[in-house]
């Protein structure tokens, strides 16, 4: 079930308030019902894979209680986390990678092996994620292990971040499960913050969506150069609108709930390096390999040069791999790697901070380029689109559906180019009061957003979610 959908805005979500707020008197029973919503939030998409998502909830339970009980340091307290690890991202390669890396293998070694064909169960990334996040801080110290199963559960289903996250950290939430305070200014900001989510999803994203489908639809031959750019930038704003803004939904429905999560974007596409537009994107994932893999592996703290380099190709190689199945994710990973390897090794990063232009087109041109790859179904789309756009092939340059389209969604594109500036940072800044102008004029402009963001979905637009596939 989509957030942006009439059924869960007008139907479930009410009816989820007025049960929580009106008939579940005390904490346990907020949670238990919570629980029940969020595995039912989860069978309604995918009934055959709630088995699966139990089995996660159960096994990370009993990880769990075994990190706690058992000595810090001891052998067997590294073996539980070393079957912790098997449990979680077994699961995750069975059915997200097995089949990929079947076709590669016959690919690689000649032989006919049969391919596997597994459904990719929605959300898996991110439950198994939170599942070794969970035993992971509690086994650093970070969070004591809840006693509940059905608490445990709670945390890794809970319904706003369940399918696309973002991803939550058991010590952000862990003292909110067992006790939290709901209050109206938290829910006020949560229905504040939910429908700034679902303007840029629902009209910003969904057309978006539109241009860059058709472009990276077109048959080889028929792309020109002008609708290859218009093309990759639809694509570099339907991704960030719709990623950002699903996790503006979740973190108000969170918030809504009582819970506060971490934040997920803040103003990537305004970045001046590489590694700054990592720390400004999906920042939970990013977060989530520095300190389990990256760090471990020793981190930027490292005696060589080589072990840097290692330890930062690994980093972004699993950053690949867990977007998808495809080679076309790997090598937008490792992209991503070898920019911020020389960023860091050669010392890029503190001359482009002095240097904001440049270091601003330099940043949105690699990240465009590196979307391509990421939008791409094969490596060899992703290349040829990419000599179309820098006038490798014999193309025309600008072409009637290119015009088209220019004509049909400029207004669209500065729409677009505005709203990736942080605006409400701006607008808390100079703020003096609770009631300023600049708060009001925001917040009547938020509410028309939303009514037409409603009429979109009242005439059935298109409405995809990217990183479901993930």
């Amino acid at each position: 079930m989509l957030f942006s959908s009439i059924i869960f805005l007008f139907i479930c979500l009410p009816c989820i308030l007025l049960i929580y707020y009106g008939l579940c008197g005390t904490r346990k029973w907020k949670n238990y019902f919570l629980l029940c919503v969020s595995l039912g939030f989860y069978a309604w998409g995918e009934p055959k894979y709630i088995v699966l998502l139990l089995v996660c909830i159960l096994g990370n339970y009993v990880f769990g209680r075994f990190a706690e009980s058992l000595p810090k340091g001891s052998r067997k307290v590294q073996i539980m986390i070393v079957a912790m690890l098997v449990f979680n991202l077994g699961i995750l390669g069975i059915f997200k990678y097995l089949g990929f890396a079947v076709a590669t293998c016959n690919s690689v070694l000649q032989v006919d092996w049969n391919v596997p064909n597994v459904i990719l169960p929605i959300g898996i990334s991110f439950f198994t994620f939170q599942g070794i996040s969970y035993v992971m801080d509690i086994y650093r110290g970070k969070g004591r292990a809840l006693k509940n199963v059905l608490d445990v559960g709670l945390y890794i289903a809970l319904f706003p971040q369940l399918i696309a996250g973002p991803i939550v950290r058991y010590e952000t939430v862990a003292e909110e499960l067992r006790e939290r305070r709901e209050n109206v200014e938290d829910f006020a900001e949560g229905v504040i913050r939910f429908a700034e989510g679902l303007g840029k999803k629902v009209i910003l994203a969904n057309n978006f969506a539109l241009v860059a489908d058709k472009a990276f639809g077109l048959p080889d031959g028929q792309l020109s150069v002008v609708f290859a750019w218009l093309g990759a930038i639809s694509y570099m704003l339907q991704v960030y609108f719709d990623f950002s803004g699903y996790s503006d939904m979740a973190i108000g429905l969170g918030r809504m709930f009582g819970f506060h999560f971490c934040e997920n974007f803040r103003g990537p596409y305004t970045a001046k390096t590489i590694s700054e537009f990592w720390r400004r994107w999906h920042i939970s994932l990013g977060s989530w390999f520095r300190d389990y893999v990256y760090i471990p592996l020793g981190g930027s703290r490292v005696a060589k040069k080589n072990r840097l380099i290692c330890n930062l190709l690994i980093v972004w190689g699993l950053t690949g791999i867990w977007h998808g199945a495809n080679w076309t994710f790997i090598v937008w990973g490792l992209y991503f790697g070898l920019l911020i390897m020389t960023e860091k090794v050669g010392g890029l990063e503190k001359k482009l901070t002095k240097l904001p232009f440049v270091g601003h087109i330099y940043t949105l041109l690699l990240v465009l380029i590196g979307w391509v790859f990421f939008r791409a179904d094969s490596l060899i789309q992703a290349i040829q689109y990419l000599k179309v756009m820098f006038g490798f092939e014999q193309v025309t340059f600008l072409g009637s559906l290119a015009n088209l389209y220019l004509q049909e969604n400029f207004i669209l594109l500065i729409i677009g180019a505005i709203c990736c500036l942080p605006l409400k940072e701006w607008v808390d800044r100079y703020q003096l009061t609770e009631h300023t102008s600049l708060q009001v004029i925001y917040r009547v402009g938020l509410s028309i957003v939303t009514v037409i963001a409603v009429a979109y979905l009242v005439k059935g637009n298109y409405n995809p979610f990217i990183y479901f596939n993930f």
